[in-house]
């Protein structure tokens, strides 16, 4: 074929993509979003507009990131004092804690609970804590400040690697969580105060048949705990292991073991009520481990690692949950672990994985009502502890090729503030702290934020809790 024919064939079909431009038009999609296309029927073709394609449409540079991404200072390192390093943060630029209107000793509030002997704190979120990540941080910084040490609650099935304590269990364990779609919720729907358990039989926990319960042979299990030193040097130091269990219905033997040595041996208490089996320890234990053997498993809601003083922060990372799941947990159940874990400060930190599936302004306004139900169900049940929320980060979709904040994210925020300033709860705009709108590519960019332009990395986490701690600190100090 003739050079000028395979010329001409290309200048033809460019041509004819360019001229189909002049009919793409925007097309509305879910959360009040637009992309251009084409559409005929029940057909849509993504397809840039002349605008688009020319360059015009590219969305606003936020120049705020980088300058707020600045203000976390060297997270990688290990800080050399208790304190921030002022000199590396430009706190003007900081995003503040929004306290509550005419609630002046709020932060006055917060530094007593946390100057007191012991101060445990309920950190509840998606899967942006999970690993303990954001909460791992956030506990060191405090620990260090306000004394303390142990990374607090574990769960005894992992769902998830994480580095705050080395945990490993028998094979036979289960895991079910109240937040989990894809398991029917057990009857009872007693799930604790972190919302899921785990157990060693695989028989239905909750029947109401008493003697059908039970396996006919007693099967074993174990739970082995050991310091993990990928964590800061204050999470690898406890003394007080707690594990926390409730329904058992039948005699359940424990022995518990330090290295080779046998510490405690007892039975576990099958009345079917909540209880915590405590080890307290002269140190840290190298190894510490539960060998349980029983027909039928208790529910076990858990371990919490402590150091006995200061301030102890539980990690509670629910995948999927938006904060809606806690008013239908079994509430006497749900307080009975609350009285015996005493936490006096509620973080909440929820709304990310509602942002892609709400699609107006409506939808958002029912959630935050939604949610700030369950935050006062949980307040209810805790009645003496003070409430923070943490509000999504900044969330990417891509629209025309380009990466950009979600439409209704940012009136999300507005609307999560205003909720907690009404129910008397402090605020923390994280979509602000990150440099707000189309913030994350920057993120993404700079290593502190995953490629789904959702989740931060862990160099990210690190910044992000730097920020709102140092936000915190400023106010408690003053």
């Amino acid at each position: 074929m003739k050079p000028w024919k395979i010329a001409l064939f290309i200048l033809l079909v460019m041509g004819g993509l360019l001229l189909a431009t002049l009919f793409s038009r925007p097309v509305s999609l879910p959360g009040m979003r637009s992309e251009d296309g084409l559409t005929g029927g029940k057909i849509r073709i993504k397809y840039p507009t002349l605008r688009t394609f020319l360059g015009s449409g590219a969305p606003v540079v936020n120049t705020r990131v980088d300058s707020v991404i600045t203000l976390a200072g060297k997270p990688d390192g290990e800080p050399r004092t208790s304190l921030p390093d002022f000199t590396a943060i430009d706190t003007a630029g900081l995003e503040r804690i929004v306290y509550p209107s005419g609630d002046h000793e709020f932060p006055l509030r917060l530094r007593t609970l946390f100057e007191g002997e012991s101060c445990r704190i309920l950190h509840y979120g998606d899967s942006q804590l999970e690993g303990d990540r954001i909460s791992g941080y956030l506990r060191h910084r405090l620990q260090s400040v306000f004394g303390g040490s142990g990374p607090g609650f574990i769960p005894v099935k992992q769902a998830y690697e994480q580095i705050s304590a080395h945990v490993t269990v028998s094979d036979n364990w289960e895991r079910l969580a109240a937040f989990d779609p894809t398991q029917e919720p057990v009857s009872d729907k007693n799930y604790g105060v972190y919302a899921s358990f785990s157990r060693f039989t695989k028989n239905a926990p909750h029947w109401s048949d008493s003697a059908q319960r039970g396996s006919p042979v007693k099967q074993s299990a174990y739970i082995r705990i050991m310091p993990s030193f990928s964590s800061y040097p204050a999470l690898r130091r406890f003394n007080t292991i707690g594990l926390h269990y409730g329904n058992a219905n039948f005699p359940v033997k424990a022995v518990v073991r330090l290295g080779d040595s046998i510490v405690n041996e007892t039975a576990l208490i099958a009345d079917g009520a909540y209880h915590c089996l405590e080890i307290r320890t002269d140190g840290t234990p190298g190894e510490l481990t539960f060998v349980l053997e029983g027909r039928s498993s208790p529910d076990f809601y858990g371990l919490t690692l402590d150091g006995g003083k200061g301030i102890s922060l539980d990690n509670i990372a629910m995948r999927g949950a938006s904060g809606t799941v806690f008013s239908r947990l079994n509430p006497s159940g749900f307080k009975a672990m609350a009285v015996r874990l005493n936490p006096q400060v509620l973080i909440f930190q929820y709304g990310g994985n509602t942002v892609p599936y709400m699609n107006d302004s409506v939808a958002i306004d029912d959630y935050t009502r939604y949610l700030a139900g369950n935050i006062r169900w949980v307040n209810r049940m805790i009645p003496d502890a003070m409430v923070l929320f943490i509000g999504p980060g900044d969330m990417s979709t891509m629209v025309n090729g380009n990466m950009v904040t979600y439409p209704l994210l940012p009136y999300l925020d507005a609307r999560l503030r205003e909720t907690c300033n009404r129910n008397g709860w402090a605020y923390w705009s994280m979509f602000r702290a990150m440099g707000g709108l189309n913030a994350m590519p920057a993120w993404v960019d700079q290593g502190l934020a995953s490629t789904d332009y959702t989740h931060f990395s862990p160099k990210g986490s690190r910044t992000i809790a730097e920020l709102f701690f140092t936000s915190l600190y400023l106010d408690l100090m003053r």
